[in-house]
């Protein structure tokens, strides 16, 4: 069966609550998303404010606090908020992950040095304590004092399982980045088992149809598409006839389905889910949303990319890629208020 690239587009974003905001709580919305972008603290906040109907900054924050959810270095190496308990099955899995992209930036800094080591002594350092990342790179330069000091911190980072503790995460902070073992914070031992099977299952609860390349994309993993292929999985071409994936029971929204205008922040689940991107925007826009190591806020309209926005404390920059409704000023005005700035003034460039 074929799919239309709006079929594709209101299916993504009815599983990514996108549609409508959904009553269910935050640790839900969390779940549902398997993992939340959280390279840039405020970023969540936002997100998740324009998925759920009923949204604080302290709802996340108390979760943080409470480590129901923890953040730390999980999908493609980067940032993201999960909720405890997948933090356990989901971190073994990025390991490989985690160490190609130490390898790829550190390798030559850390020739020398023994890994097992190294992590053995990081685990040792932070046993029963939180250092941040300065603190635990200077007692590790003790032992390597040739070493580029940098390479030390991010290197434990990327061997040991490790979660940055409230205040780090919370909305408007800053500061050094914690470190604390994440077995001892969350207070259960990492799982056992490496089911990646598990976890394409709930990217494509959330983000489905998609292609094993979309799921690389989103994961940072490689070579997923034989496990793919020998799952249980319903099958799918888009309209370039590339191979689709889904869950057997999972429904398609259809496409005439009406998509309200959403503010999507920094590096949202959304933007960063798809090898192909043109469900939710055309090629020339990627090249602007997405530029280097940056990926832009963005607004859509009628389901699709349509510009971008930033928020300064002199006011909220919109640039549009085409001309905008009314219903972004009204959007845009709610997320100021969440945002703290009710006041604050709405630019959009020509």
């Amino acid at each position: 069966m074929k799919l239309t690239r709006r079929t594709l587009n209101r299916t993504a974003l009815d599983r990514q609550l996108l549609l409508r905001r959904a009553e269910m709580s935050p640790i839900e919305a969390i779940r549902r998303l398997v993992a939340v972008q959280g390279q840039e603290i405020n970023a969540p906040y936002f997100g998740l404010w324009s998925r759920l109907s009923s949204f604080t900054q302290d709802d996340l924050s108390d979760l943080l606090y409470g480590r129901h959810v923890v953040r730390g270095s999980l999908l493609r190496g980067t940032q993201h908020l999960t909720a405890a308990d997948d933090y356990l099955w989901l971190r073994p899995i990025m390991q490989a992950c985690l160490a190609r992209s130490r390898q790829a930036a550190f390798g030559r800094a850390t020739g020398g040095v023994d890994l097992d080591e190294l992590a053995a002594l990081a685990h040792a350092h932070l046993k029963g304590r939180t250092l941040t990342r300065p603190q635990l790179r200077d007692r590790l330069a003790e032992r390597w004092p040739e070493v580029e000091p940098l390479a030390l911190g991010w290197s434990a980072q990327a061997l040991l399982p490790l979660v940055h503790t409230p205040p780090n995460g919370i909305w408007g902070r800053g500061g050094a980045t914690p470190f604390t073992l994440a077995e001892e914070w969350i207070g259960a031992p990492l799982s056992a088992e490496f089911d990646v099977e598990t976890m394409i299952e709930r990217y494509l609860a959330a983000f489905g149809p998609a292609s094993a390349k979309d799921i690389q994309m989103w994961s940072g993993l490689t070579r997923l598409r034989e496990v793919v292929e020998r799952m249980p999985l319903r099958r799918y071409t888009d309209e370039e006839g590339r191979d689709l994936y889904d869950l057997p029971g999972a429904e398609l929204t259809p496409e005439d389905a009406p998509a309200p205008v959403r503010f999507l922040p920094y590096f949202d689940n959304l933007v960063l889910a798809y090898d192909d991107r043109t469900r939710l925007m055309a090629d020339e826009h990627r090249k602007l949303v997405c530029v280097g190591a940056i990926t832009n806020p963005v607004i859509l309209v009628d389901g699709f990319v349509a510009g971008m926005w930033w928020l300064t404390r002199t006011g909220l920059e919109i640039k549009p890629f085409r001309e905008l409704p009314s219903e972004v000023r009204s959007e845009a005005s709610r997320m100021l208020a969440f945002a703290g700035q009710p006041d604050a003034e709405i630019r959009i460039s020509a």
